[in-house]
């Protein structure tokens, strides 16, 4: 199984000389299993370079949401499939508390917000509402299980298993958020314990508390816990601060894997970087 990053960003694109190395698009990965069925993780502003490699293929594509935040949809519309008439897409749209916002990732091209509109798009666009409140489901031969992220607004965190491994993808996640909790730490645990790769949110460090404290996003402390305790292999960290420039991330990378290297291996994920799971290596 290949895991690619084509976006790493949180909250906004942040471009520039001071990002070269991790990247300045927003949240997008993709998953290729053994047999050539792929499945894509959110649609930042990642997702419009990885649309222009699937123009060669005519595969169908599946597209898994976890919320509704602009960095986590606002590449769809700069997705070249979606102008290929007759391609097949599925868009599974997470858990969102709003009913009413189900369809943003279609509804941002309308009105006076797009040039194209949604309902003339060529492809064939399927959106689902549903399979993301389903404990699993499976799609595109991966198997997929499902917790509801601790985010304002909801939306949905994916377990995706396929080639006998295991992949977490947990963005945007508050492991410690205050009032009401939708997964507790326990129930996290326990929903990514033992996989291969745990790709987690952690845009936060501790100098980031108390202020953003409830803003939906954990430390990157919290999650370096959460993998230990749930005998995660490998880590890595999505959602970056738009304004953590790549030093700062290499150092957060070099003090973390020099406390706890031992223990698993940690990175910041870094957009063009593919991590190659192999159960039998």
């Amino acid at each position: 199984m290949n895991v690619e990053f084509f976006g790493v960003r949180g909250s906004m694109p942040s471009p520039g000389k001071h990002t070269l190395v991790f990247g300045g698009h927003t949240s997008c990965v993709r998953i290729k299993q053994s047999n050539g069925q792929q499945l894509i993780l959110d649609a930042g502003t990642g997702i419009a370079n990885l649309g222009n490699e699937l123009l060669n293929s005519t595969q169908p594509i599946a597209l898994l949401l976890t919320h509704n935040h602009w960095d986590h949809i606002q590449g769809f519309p700069f997705f070249k499939p979606i102008y290929q008439a007759d391609r097949d897409i599925t868009v599974v749209v997470g858990d969102v508390h709003d009913n009413e916002s189900r369809a943003a990732v279609l509804d941002q091209m309308s009105g006076s917000q797009f040039p194209v509109d949604q309902h003339d798009l060529p492809a064939n666009i399927m959106l689902n509402t549903t399979l993301a409140k389903q404990k699993e489901f499976t799609l595109n031969d991966f198997v997929i299980r499902t917790a509801p992220l601790n985010h304002p607004g909801g939306g949905t965190a994916y377990c995706v298993y396929a080639d006998n491994c295991k992949v977490a993808y947990v963005t945007d996640n508050e492991l410690s958020p205050p009032g009401t909790v939708s997964t507790t730490i326990d129930e996290w645990i326990e929903f990514v314990s033992g996989a291969d790769l745990l790709i987690h949110d952690a845009q936060l460090i501790d100098e980031d508390l108390p202020l953003k404290h409830g803003w939906g996003h954990s430390t990157v402390n919290q999650v370096v816990n959460l993998a230990i305790t749930a005998n995660i292999k490998k880590l890595a960290f999505i959602s970056h601060d738009p304004m953590r420039c790549d030093a700062e991330l290499i150092a957060i990378e070099n003090t973390l894997n020099a406390e706890f290297g031992d223990a698993l291996t940690i990175e910041c994920a870094r957009e063009g970087q593919t991590i190659l799971l192999d159960k039998e290596a």
